[in-house]
């Protein structure tokens, strides 16, 4: 929704387009003479990227009054969002829903279903969060072994938090792994305790220093301890390697989900999922809800370079939908485009203005991708995910029919044949398959498709049942993003951050040292450590905040809620804190 008039003026020169660039509020490309004036206190703002961050910054910017116009190359939602199968509608039907990997908003966040409650869905009292469904129960599917089904708890009431409590709470769950040996269970439980009671700066270096792998001693264990309590909660659920994740990182994901399950700290059940595909469910209402507070969206224009000079933020360069190059300015800039893609847009100037621009350039991200599989027959596998826990490529899926329940699949998408949608995870893309002996990179398009869906039966058809068969699969769908695979290069538009050691180090705040410039992302420091939707919301959170307090803004500040704390531990995290200090190790960690 364009917006013009005597409130907003940014002045143009240069070509014929000029005349529209003006009313667009934008500064036509090679324009010498141009100047940008801020009308009502500097309150115009560039948001660069249109994912879960940028949204989140222009609805918390938009709300307080400031005049936001945001900046996005392809689609909005970003790695969040559904997107449609080409050419897959037939008889007034929507086309076959698709999606960059399946959504998962457990009850461990609360930023993000804050916002969720503020924006309006028909029939909803409380908009969008009541679209949040939670999946009864979860599987571990075991290839060659009895495959293993958890019901899911809900938000539940608060149990007790004694740390002998979360004992026993801890070991009933994991005994039900029975090819786990107790002394296993034992020792895991033993090494959560140690985390668990560590004091903040012990896990801030200490922890964030020791990965994952070695804090467990997963090396001396088991193959089922390996694949379930290592790499089971590393590369399927943080979309990292055990033997390179942060300690800190992965610690801190398993103590909010152990306080989740007890009922502490939660905004809902452990586990939930959207209703609808998310563009339905979610964006979609979202991106109603920005427009009807003026936000401007400009989708299909790329952020090329961050333009500085004189101390500040002087401009945008970006590439329109006709491939056109201009220059935008306004008064603030938000860059919430993923850390790969942002640093691209930042010289070395701006490095050099604010050093933790530089130490983005030490983050590393990794390959963690959806492949959608429509079927026929609903199979009969879980009520919720699945874990494939001995499959080459790490993978995770969902049934999702049974969770949309606004109407059957087949008569709402595709061709009215497709009566169920199994979504799945590939989070291992480095690691040899069982059909080529190829890695996921080396892999064509169709060959990952066929060795996804192979291992896949593997994994679930190994009991004397058969769940998935040939003669069920209608199609299939392979995020849009990975492009060259089976080349020498393969490419991936949306990778994920990871958490290697020392990555905590390295994150930057959302406010920097350039004064009209700002951070939004899942890799800005947040108070959850993961490359998470709810890391991305709260850092737009942050940026708003940041953008408020140094205008000096008297509108209320962003509520940004942290990772739940027991105070029940906080003696013991005291004790820590004081050994910590004199080099002594946790109390608990006795090797």
């Amino acid at each position: 929704m364009a917006r013009t008039g005597s409130t907003r003026r940014t002045f143009v020169a240069g070509t014929a387009a000029a005349g529209a660039a003006a009313a667009l509020g934008f500064e036509a490309p090679a324009a010498s003479a141009a100047a940008s004036t801020s009308a009502a206190g500097g309150r115009s703002v560039a948001v660069l990227g249109g994912g879960v961050a940028g949204l989140t910054a222009a609805h918390e910017l938009a709300e307080r009054g400031f005049r936001v116009t945001l900046f996005e190359r392809r689609a909005l939602g970003g790695k969040a969002r559904s997107m449609d199968v080409p050419d897959s509608a037939k008889g007034g039907r929507k086309p076959l829903p698709a999606e960059h990997g399946f959504r998962f908003i457990p009850g461990i966040y609360h930023n993000l279903p804050d916002t969720m409650r503020r924006i309006p869905f028909p029939g909803n009292q409380h908009g969008v969060w009541d679209n949040l469904v939670a999946p009864k129960e979860m599987m571990f599917a075991r290839t060659g072994q009895e495959d293993l089904r958890l019901p899911m708890p809900g938000a539940g009431t608060p149990q007790p938090l004694t740390l002998d409590d979360i004992r026993r709470a801890l070991t009933g769950v994991l005994g039900t792994f029975q090819r786990l040996p107790a002394r296993e269970v034992a020792y895991f439980v033993d090494r959560l305790a140690v985390f668990l009671t560590s004091c903040q700066e012990r896990r801030d270096h200490q922890w964030e220093s020791t990965p994952w792998w070695t804090f467990t001693r997963a090396a001396q264990m088991s193959y089922d301890y390996q694949r379930i309590l290592a790499v089971g909660v590393t590369r399927n659920i943080v979309a990292t390697k055990a033997e390179e994740a942060s300690t800190r990182t992965v610690g801190s994901l398993l103590e909010a989900f152990v306080f989740n399950a007890l009922g502490r700290g939660a905004d809902g059940p452990l586990d939930r999922i959207l209703n609808a595909p998310t563009n339905e469910a979610w964006i979609d209402p979202w991106v109603t809800q920005l427009r009807s507070l003026g936000v401007e969206f400009k989708v299909g224009w790329t952020v090329r370079e961050v333009t500085y000079g004189s101390g500040k933020v002087t401009g945008i360069q970006v590439e329109d939908e006709s491939g056109t190059v201009r220059t935008v300015t306004a008064d603030h800039y938000v860059s919430a485009l993923p850390v790969e893609h942002a640093r691209l847009t930042w010289s070395a100037a701006m490095r050099a203005a604010d050093p933790q621009l530089a130490r983005c350039d030490q983050l590393r991200t990794d390959w963690m991708t959806g492949i959608q599989f429509y079927l026929t027959e609903r199979p009969d596998i879980v009520h919720g995910h699945v874990d494939c826990i001995d499959s080459q490529w790490s993978l995770t899926a969902i049934a999702q029919a049974e969770h949309w329940p606004r109407q059957p699949f087949a008569a709402g998408y595709g061709d009215g044949t497709v009566a169920d949608c199994l979504s799945v995870d590939i989070s291992e893309w480095d690691k040899p398959g069982i059909l080529y002996g190829k890695t996921a990179k080396q892999c064509t398009r169709e060959e990952v498709a066929r060795e996804v869906w192979a291992q896949l039966k593997a994994a679930l058809n190994d009991t004397g049942k058969t769940v998935l068969s040939d003669s069920r699969l209608h199609s299939w769908f392979l995020d849009p993003g990975v492009s060259g695979i089976g080349t020498p290069n393969p490419h991936n538009e949306d990778e994920l951050l990871i958490h290697p050691t020392g990555t905590f180090h390295n994150r930057p705040s959302a406010a920097t040292k350039i004064p009209n410039f700002y951070l939004a992302g899942d890799y800005v420091a947040v108070p959850i450590d993961l490359a998470t939707m709810e890391g991305a919301n709260t850092s737009g959170r942050l940026a708003a905040n940041a953008l408020l307090d140094r205008v000096g803004s008297t509108a209320p500040r962003c509520t940004v809620t942290p990772l739940y704390s027991a105070p029940e531990l906080d003696f013991l995290k005291g004790d820590d804190r004081l050994r910590y200090r004199l080099g002594l190790p946790n109390v608990f960690d006795v090797g």
